[in-house]
């Protein structure tokens, strides 16, 4: 994978608070990897973290950031996308800590008419995997471009 020239704002049609990644760290033509700090002030911090479920978001964007990579290495305009369905989502603690930073890669699986399937997977500190799922995601031809 090669460096993303690119900030995760540039990538992705996403204003905050609901740009919840903090970094495009990489891609390549079969994915991408982005990072997130938790922080206290993070839009869905409860008192023992943000909840492990929210790592889908994570894992959504991240798939955002390859599509929008793909789109700006070609020239294109940055588009809207949509998450369609998670098979198999698995978190091995039901928070993320404060100050933990998280690096989340998608790996393209399948795509074909704006479809596409990602595998995904949250790490920690030392590589511990803290999340798993698989996401079908969808970006219409047409349409959906982003300022």
């Amino acid at each position: 994978m090669s460096a993303c020239p690119w900030s995760v704002g540039e990538l992705l049609p996403h204003a905050r608070p609901m740009l919840l990644l903090d970094e495009a760290l990489s891609y390549d033509a079969a994915g991408a990897v982005a990072a997130v700090t938790i922080r206290p002030d993070h839009l869905f911090a409860s008192p023992e973290g943000v909840p492990a479920h929210v790592g889908i978001e994570f894992m959504a964007q991240t798939c955002g950031v390859w599509a929008g990579a793909e789109a700006r290495r070609e020239g294109g305009a940055v588009r809207l996308g949509f998450l369609l369905g998670t098979r198999r989502y698995q978190a091995v603690r039901p928070f993320l800590a404060f100050g933990e930073r998280l690096e989340i890669t998608a790996r393209l699986v399948f795509r074909d008419q704006g479809m596409g399937v990602f595998d995904c997977r949250i790490t920690g500190a030392g590589g511990d995997v803290l999340a798993e799922a698989q996401l079908s995601v969808y970006q219409p031809d047409q349409g959906g471009e982003a300022s």
